[in-house]
């Protein structure tokens, strides 16, 4: 079986509350995600959802992974697979690290693992592309957020 993993991470200026209302506001990421959207689901251990990516440099894809975590302002994971369990199968993860007052870090993680995972290096790298495209879009919208009047 092989695997690889990726990650990005980012600071961001907002509380973990701020940050964790924009990630999990799916509906929104068609206003602000340049890597993941649509998501159509719900942000709930065991749901599924519909997700597609559309990384840079490469073609859009849709899958159908399974919430498996939701640590309310912490961590998010989701589990996917490419047809059959063992081809190529991913796990998403994003967590978000209080740091000092006022400051987190945002990391995203993928690990990949399946007989498929030598041959997708172009796609493994397109996607880690899209998670820096996608850090720095969240970390302005989070961040633009703070400075709108509150109504």
């Amino acid at each position: 079986m092989f695997r690889r993993e990726i990650n990005s991470e980012i600071e961001i200026s907002a509380s973990p509350e701020e940050v964790w209302k924009a990630l999990t506001d799916f509906e929104g990421f068609r206003e602000w995600n340049p890597f993941i959207r649509p998501v159509v689901g719900e942000a709930k251990e065991g749901a599924r959802l519909r997700v597609q990516i559309r990384p840079p440099g490469g073609r859009a894809v849709a899958f159908r992974p399974a919430v498996t975590k939701v640590a309310r302002n912490r961590e998010l994971r989701w589990r996917g697979r490419l047809w059959l369990f063992g081809l190529f199968d991913e796990e998403h993860i994003f967590e978000i690290e209080p740091l000092e007052a006022g400051r987190v870090r945002f990391v995203q993680r993928e690990a990949f693992s399946g007989l498929l995972v030598p041959l997708m290096t172009k796609r493994i790298d397109q996607a880690l592309s899209g998670f820096e495209e996608m850090n720095r879009a969240l970390k302005e919208r989070v961040e633009a957020g703070k400075d709108e009047p509150a109504v």
